[in-house]
């Protein structure tokens, strides 16, 4: 599970490094300012930025779940649990979204949604409500 998470997160960061030195690139094949006012170089130094905004989010995303490795397994829901219902699976962790693992979909949320809140410190059998819809832990691990 977690394993599949930093593989997205990876590729994530991949993607954001190879955009990050293609806009410097760029920039720097434009050559020096024709004067202070020149959108292009300034457009791509922009783009250039994002990039690396967007790399070093990733980079902090891969690291926080290599942590979670080293967890123990969970009897009540925590972070870094993977949780179970009979509606979602969700991975505890990052807000990185929907992933797949073989056919199945999960998703992985930070500690700041509410269906982290609602969930926080049950267990196995016990059922919540989020969004008006009743949803019961099936497994936690």
């Amino acid at each position: 599970m977690i394993c599949s998470c930093i593989e997205q997160q990876e590729h994530i960061a991949n993607v954001a490094k190879q955009e990050m030195d293609s806009a410097q690139q760029q920039s720097n094949d434009y050559g020096a300012n024709v004067d202070r006012y020149d959108s292009y170089r300034t457009k791509m130094l922009r783009s250039r930025d994002m990039y690396a905004r967007q790399y070093s989010n990733a980079l902090a995303g891969i690291r926080a779940l290599q942590d979670l490795l080293k967890l123990q397994p969970f009897d009540t829901v925590a972070h870094g649990a993977c949780v179970v219902t009979d509606r979602q699976k969700f991975f505890l962790s990052i807000g990185a979204g929907k992933f797949q693992v073989g056919n199945e979909v999960w998703f992985a949320i930070s500690a700041q949604t509410p269906i982290y809140l609602a969930v926080k410190g049950r267990q196995a059998g016990d059922t919540f409500i989020i969004n008006g819809q009743s949803q019961t832990i099936k497994e936690i691990f």
